[in-house]
């Protein structure tokens, strides 16, 4: 079995990862609040985790029938009830709750869509937090009960000073984060740091009934409940992008722990970090902030944002850039057009029950050594390469040609690419720019062997034709597109 290692930030360094059961490797990342589209740093946890669970599904490593996947939407909060606010204000008759509902069913659609087209695959549950509100009002009794949190007027706290780890998992003192926190301050905390796991609903907002009085969750205890009712109290997996490690997932860990005490709650946590645009910090007010709708709609395929992302290892800020964007998409179109093959084709082969090619063992140790998926790219960019100079020139077997189109195909598909469907979507726009270079290059090796040099020529006249610039050198064939050059007119020269 492949060996998984891990950056975990409980232990801040990249341990092996050994699963509680292997038979039920289980996974927690918290998921979006349901009010608005899912920008890209929404994404970036999404992708990386993705390509996580692909990893732990693969056939050798623990198998698709022993992962458990949760990640859970937020469909309780308070900046739902400002929106839904908002659209009444604007407008809207609906009473608060019906407003809500509609406006976190409809995100909620928006999100899937998006995470759709970024090829991701969808968690083996994906739980509402209104959805487990008994659980939460369970949880929260017992952490009263045990003296790890109290009541206050109408609210109710958890005690920062009762947990005596506080503050391990993101590396900081008590102390410390009083002095360097904005915290609410309220007259009914003990502490500035206590923190809300239930608070009173106004009469017209979303409130269910509890020991202390109509209200609803605060937001950390919702994600403990969720991954103690669907996951158990003891874990293997807990992750989410690095903005949430404090305050969120240290209130997570102090009380799982504190209602849990005999678990550890997530043996290993994974952070990722932040989304950057042209190397700034992606905000509304530079105006460089973009949701995945935006990209998309700029005609951005989902497999391009996902390249991008995937392009920078998950622990280093990832930044987009339109030049990142456009070299994904030529890669990507190189790949298509050259290595793919059709659904029919893979029929027409036969494979059978029995029959597997294999993921490039490269590939697969980069996505092992936490998640390198820069390491698999390039990786997969040089086999590219290879393969395609051999087919060309070494003139392979027909059969041996196709078991290593399959392998690669497979090694790209790891990583969540469609390679079949992007070279359906190429072929209706007509032969790549890389397809014809790559042709050109066979003939120009063809022609010095022979030393007939007349089909060269033609072709070289054909592509002019066609507003392409061809340059020869010693090093190969080079095609530049002139200002003219239509993708969609270039066919295969006959």
């Amino acid at each position: 079995m492949v060996e998984i290692r891990l950056h975990n930030s409980k232990t801040r360094k990249k341990d092996p990862f050994t699963p509680i059961d292997p038979d039920n490797v289980r996974m927690y990342v918290c998921g979006p609040t349901v009010y608005d589209r899912a920008h890209l740093g929404n994404a970036r946890p999404v992708v990386v985790f993705d390509v996580l669970f692909r990893l732990l599904r693969h056939g050798h490593v623990y198998g698709a029938d022993h992962v458990t996947y949760v990640r859970n939407f937020t469909d309780v909060d308070d900046k739902i009830n400002a929106r839904a606010r908002q659209m009444q204000e604007d407008g809207d008759t609906r009473d608060l709750n019906t407003i809500i509902r509609a406006l976190t069913d409809e995100t909620i659609g928006w999100y899937h869509a998006d995470m759709d087209a970024l090829g991701a695959l969808r968690p083996t549950h994906e739980p509402r937090a209104t959805e487990f509100i008994p659980q939460m009002v369970k949880m929260i009794e017992g952490l009263v009960d045990s003296g790890h949190a109290y009541a206050a007027e109408g609210h109710v706290l958890f005690d920062v000073r009762a947990y005596p780890d506080y503050g391990r998992l993101s590396g900081r003192s008590l102390d410390d984060m009083i002095a360097g926190a904005r915290v609410e301050v309220a007259p009914y905390k003990r502490d500035p740091m206590d923190f809300v796991l239930w608070k009173p609903s106004a009469d017209d907002e979303p409130g269910w009934p509890s020991p202390w009085g109509k209200g609803r969750p605060g937001w950390h205890i919702e994600c403990s409940a969720m991954s103690h009712e669907l996951l158990g109290d003891h874990f293997d997996i807990h992750g989410g992008g690095i903005d949430l490690a404090f305050p969120h997932h240290e209130n997570e860990v102090a009380q799982s722990c504190c209602a849990h005490p005999e678990a550890g709650f997530a043996n290993v946590w994974l952070h990722n970090e932040m989304v950057q645009v042209d190397g700034k910090k992606m905000s509304k007010s530079l105006g460089n902030f973009f949701t995945v709708k935006d990209l998309l709609d700029q005609g951005w395929p989902g497999e391009v944002i996902r390249f991008v992302m995937l392009s920078t290892h998950y622990r280093k800020p990832m930044d987009w850039t339109e030049e990142k964007a456009r070299e994904a998409r030529e890669t990507l179109d190189w790949w298509a057009t050259t290595f793919s093959t059709d659904p029919e084709v893979l029929a027409a082969a036969r494979l059978g029950e029995g029959a597997e090619f294999r993921i490039d063992a490269e590939v697969v140790a980069a996505l092992s050594d936490d998640l390198n998926t820069s390491r698999a790219l390039t990786r997969l960019k040089k086999l590219g390469r290879f393969l395609d100079n051999s087919s060309e020139f070494l003139n392979l077997e027909a059969t041996q040609q196709f078991s290593h189109r399959l392998d690669f195909i497979l090694s790209v598909e790891a990583l969540g690419i469609p390679l079949i469907s992007l070279s359906t979507r190429k072929r209706r726009q007509g032969l790549s720019l890389a397809k014809a270079e790559t042709m050109m290059n066979a003939e120009r090796m063809k022609a010095l062997s022979d030393r007939d040099f007349s089909r060269l020529d033609q072709l070289k006249i054909s592509l002019g034709e066609m507003g392409v610039e061809v340059r020869m050198s010693k090093d190969g064939v080079e095609l530049i597109p002139g200002p003219d050059f239509d993708p969609a007119k270039l066919d295969a020269p006959k």
